[in-house]
């Protein structure tokens, strides 16, 4: 498991993403990225987060940055989470973990006193010089996307 730090130069990657095709860390060279990682596609928080993300995301453009969701989940489940809920921002799959891994983002987790392995709800913020400005290390959905819009703004 990967402990990044503010400063450190982000975990390159290059996935798969929903619509087909494939999303890389070198795509988005000289923008910012809010890269957020979220544990399962349709589910309430998650849809709530996605949602949030997409209604900002004007405002994010404005900010200069983009913003990219990624979670475990297959590709043609992101395209059906993607559809069913209009999401106007890029989701990726990462089934094998490994960026989920790098970033930190793939862990031990427990629910009803079960432990499993599951993905971690967190937020990166990569400046457009590819190191990592902020993070998010335990994500509160609400009020979130605004709060990652304000530091993006503010870099």
């Amino acid at each position: 498991m990967a402990d990044l730090a503010e400063g450190s130069r982000a975990p390159a990657f290059a996935l798969p993403r929903d619509g087909g095709g494939q999303v890389s860390l070198a795509g988005f060279k000289g923008r910012k990225l809010v890269l957020y990682f979220y544990p399962k596609a349709d589910t309430s928080g998650c849809t709530i987060e996605a949602n949030d993300f997409s209604k900002l995301r004007s405002a994010f453009a404005k900010a200069g940055a983009d913003i990219l969701g990624v979670s475990a989940d297959p590709v043609k489940a992101l395209d059906k989470f993607r559809d069913k809920h209009k999401l106007t921002i890029p989701l990726a799959s990462d089934e094998t973990h490994k960026m989920l891994a790098a970033y930190g983002a793939w862990g031990e987790k427990s629910m009803y006193g079960r432990k499993y392995m599951g993905v971690m709800r967190k937020t990166f913020l990569i400046g457009t010089d590819g190191k990592i400005a902020q993070i998010w290390p335990k994500v509160t959905v609400a009020g979130h996307a605004d709060e990652v819009l304000a530091a993006a703004k503010a870099l």
